[in-house]
């Protein structure tokens, strides 16, 4: 909602040069472009928003999310340390940390802040979904608890119950000296890195060819780089890449999962496993908390692997077989959503909805719902709304109309048709106030506000404003709280114009209004002096 109010504003606050207003509206276009997948224009936006305002908690976080997402660990370890400074128990800041840590290969750090974050906020899910891959990686790295004796000897002092003493930092920014000191441990074996880098190892060769192109390599890009750099760069990232692969999963910890596995693949791909609900939930299970936890790569890894082997049994074998594979096509979809490959999403949703037409409504509206979802990030509104408005006698529960209510609101909005826009707005606001969800009750009366006053009804828009100000607050939602305060400023100004328009108006008409009675006293006066 914050990016929908702000993009209207952001050209007019820029010409005023005035530094009120900007700091929100920058926190929004990151946010925005970082959902968009544009890291490094997300990184700029939340960047000059800091220099407005020095040390945000937010502003610091968003940051760091995009530098982990460009594979920049070490930038995004110190951001989530700033946003720390001021208050240790923030929990977003926490988790940041965390991953940072556990993207930078150092497991056993990141698991203390896991288990931090999780001590303060048990309900937020991405703390126990760290927890359990960073166990795993140190597993896979050390072996199993069973298998290794850990003798209590040395400083354990950073173990301590003591949430306020944090662990030693300056081994941390030790370790990260390290790594900036010296490259990245390469295994030896081409044979390993070619197993480590799977399909990116013939990108690795390539580039190393390329760099041997002498001509070539002493170009420029159109931004000035200097080719060569930017060739040794991806190079290194992805033997940075290697390392880490190695450190959270090595080569003997594949090789016993694959002893661990049926001798055979062929069977395991045309015969069930003793129980498969059990082995399908467990799947299920793992695709999701993948992707929940920002790894899409490997959740679409993991679900196109079960697909096969469902693929592979026969009927007997399972007998909603049809549903799983949907199921599985929308994991896929999603996943390849976050990867940011919209067709092949769009071409697994569709395939979902194909199979759930046959007597399945609950997953009929989950792959409406995707389709409208892909096509709504594409900026095909008109698409995104004919999918939409079919899962509307589909919906089930306050919560899931308040959503889709509001989604198709937006649509109409961005294609200006701004009375189909109120219309769902009002709906999705009836919703929210059912489920007296604050958060939704904010984005509702904003859609619902907005088109209001493109409709020029101000006196209906500052009411709508004004309520989803009072819920920003109730939230304490300051990037909202600001974002709204500017738009209702501006819905007042307008209707102050239009009241002042009125009153002259009013004047004008009084004013003819004496000038008309003076006019016909003069002429019955004239006309008696006439007769006379």
């Amino acid at each position: 909602y914050t990016h929908t109010i702000q993009l209207k504003h952001t050209k007019k606050m820029a010409t005023e040069k005035t530094p009120k207003g900007i700091f929100s509206t920058l926190m929004a276009d990151g946010y925005w472009l970082y959902l968009k997948g544009e890291y490094k224009k997300a990184i700029d936006s939340f960047t000059t928003a800091l220099t407005l305002k020095p040390g945000d908690k937010s502003g610091l976080v968003g940051r760091s999310r995009c530098y982990l997402k460009m594979g920049e660990p070490e930038n995004a370890l110190k951001d989530a340390e700033a946003s720390l400074k001021e208050d240790k128990s923030f929990f977003e800041g926490l988790y940041q940390k965390a991953e940072a840590l556990y993207y930078m290969g150092e497991f056993e750090f990141a698991l203390v802040f896991y288990h931090r974050g999780k001590k303060l906020r048990p309900q937020v899910q991405e703390f126990r979904l760290g927890i359990q891959k960073a166990q795993e990686a140190i597993e896979n790295s050390v072996g199993s608890p069973t298998s290794v004796k850990l003798e209590i000897k040395g400083d354990l002092s950073f173990l301590q119950k003591d949430e306020e003493r944090a662990p030693p930092i300056t081994a941390i920014q030790h370790l990260t000296k390290e790594r900036k000191q010296k490259p990245p441990k390469i295994p030896k074996s081409e044979k390993t890195t070619k197993q480590l880098l799977g399909e990116f190892y013939s990108d690795k060769k390539y580039l190393e060819n390329l760099l041997k192109d002498e001509d070539l390599v002493k170009g420029k890009m159109k931004g000035g780089e200097k080719l060569q750099d930017v060739i040794q760069n991806s190079l290194t990232y992805l033997d940075t890449c290697t390392e880490f692969w190695n450190q959270e999963k090595p080569l003997c910890a594949r090789d016993k999962e694959r002893k661990l596995m049926p001798q055979t693949r062929s069977k395991s791909h045309h015969t069930a496993p003793p129980d498969p609900a059990q082995f399908l939930l467990k799947a299920l299970k793992d695709i999701n908390a993948e992707l929940t936890s920002g790894n899409a790569k490997c959740s679409l890894k993991k679900a196109e692997e079960v697909m096969k082997m469902v693929q592979g049994w026969s009927d007997k074998d399972i007998s909603n077989k049809k549903e799983i594979i949907g199921n599985l096509h929308s994991c896929i979809g999603n996943a390849l959503i976050d990867l940011g490959n919209m067709d092949k999403a769009l071409e697994h949703h569709q395939k979902d909805l194909e199979l759930a037409k046959h007597k399945l409504p609950e997953a009929m509206s989950r792959a409406l719902d995707n389709i409208g979802r892909v096509y709504a990030q594409l900026g095909q509104f008109l698409q995104a709304i004919e999918f939409w408005e079919k899962k509307v006698p589909l919906l089930r529960g306050g919560l899931e109309k308040t959503w889709l209510f509001h989604e198709l609101g937006w649509c109409y909005l961005e294609l200006n048709r701004h009375k189909e826009s109120r219309d769902y707005g009002l709906r999705s606001l009836a919703a929210a106030e059912e489920i007296a969800d604050e958060k939704w009750l904010i984005n509702t009366n904003v859609l619902v506000a907005q088109s209001e006053f493109k409709l020029g009804n101000f006196e209906s828009c500052v009411s709508h404003f004004e309520r989803a100000l009072t819920h920003a607050r109730v939230q304490e939602d300051n990037s909202a709280m600001n974002a709204i305060q500017k738009a209702l400023d501006e819905a007042k100004q307008q209707l102050q114009m239009i009241s002042d328009q009125r009153n002259d108006i009013k004047d004008v008409d009084l004013k003819l209004a004496v000038h008309i009675i003076v006019l016909k006293f003069i002429h019955s006066f004239i006309l008696k002096r006439f007769v006379t």
